[in-house]
């Protein structure tokens, strides 16, 4: 009995997934966010990555969580690509809508109505997989469209809908680094999530006022998610995807985490670049 025991433990072992370090400079920083996070009741993930040095860090980086309205980035970075190839224009309307506005009611105030419009327009969810996939973004799972995805009954833990931390992040980063759409809709992107109106209680809350923060949230029963970018001091971007199921105050939970993210990197830009000490 104890030999199938040890069997079972070592297939368990072999199974699970590989959890990338963080790098050297932020192993300290990821430690604190695992002490902090340690005396939260939520079931949290974290992950982050400086778009000038490529440092990273993560908590639970590869593990499933709801996006729930955070997929509308990939939804408007789909319809922003299909633009860039010219099948589509801002100009377009849908239904009488313009585009434009639909894109505004969807990423600054969360319009699941607007969302879908758009969502159905790109191709839907199978549509957007697939796009996502075909262009290097793995761990991301598009299976619902909005309307489905609440109709459904919640299940915090179910993998459909889902994104890990880090597989956020790379989408970001691809999304910042005009791999999946051209700078300028980048930058069009970008200046939508700039206003985004809803979460002012999350990432955004504790960082040092005027932080340059362009964001996207999502909620649900028991879900509270805030993916999007930091602009440090020194104009460093840094990709941030939290994720916080289960348990309370999670919207306290997330904003904590982006200020460690922020004193973290911030501390690690200036232990670098500080000038040598020389001999007097």
């Amino acid at each position: 009995m104890r030999f199938f025991a040890i069997l079972l433990s070592l297939t368990a072992f072999l199974a699970a997934p590989a959890t990338a370090a963080a790098s050297p400079d932020l192993v300290s920083v990821e430690q604190q966010l695992h002490s902090l996070m340690s005396d939260k009741s939520a079931d949290v993930g974290i992950a982050a990555l400086d778009l000038n040095t490529g440092e990273s860090l993560s908590i639970k980086g590869d593990t499933p969580f709801p996006m729930a309205s955070t997929v509308k980035v990939a939804i408007a970075a789909l319809y922003l690509s299909q633009v860039d190839h010219g099948q589509k224009t801002l100009d377009d309307t849908i239904h009488g809508q313009p585009v434009r506005s639909l894109m505004a009611k969807m990423l600054i105030y969360s319009d699941n109505h607007a969302a879908d419009i758009l969502f159905k327009d790109v191709g839907g969810p199978h549509v957007l997989h697939r796009w996502l996939v075909d262009n290097g973004v793995h761990g991301v799972r598009v299976d619902r469209t909005i309307a489905q995805l609440l109709a459904d009954r919640r299940d915090l833990w179910d993998t459909r809908d889902s994104s890990t931390p880090r597989a956020m992040v790379d989408l970001l980063k691809r999304i910042y680094r005009a791999d999946l759409i051209k700078p300028e809709s980048r930058n069009y992107l970008l200046a939508l999530m700039a206003k985004c109106h809803t979460g002012k209680n999350r990432m955004k809350w504790l960082l040092p006022a005027g932080t340059p923060v362009e964001h996207k949230t999502g909620t649900l029963d028991g879900l509270a998610d805030d993916v999007g970018f930091i602009t440090m001091p020194d104009g460093h971007r840094i990709a941030v995807a939290i994720f916080a199921r289960g348990g309370s105050n999670r919207p306290q939970t997330i904003a904590e985490a982006a200020r460690a993210i922020y004193d973290g990197f911030k501390t690690l830009v200036t232990w670098q670049f500080r000038p040598a000490l020389t001999a007097q």
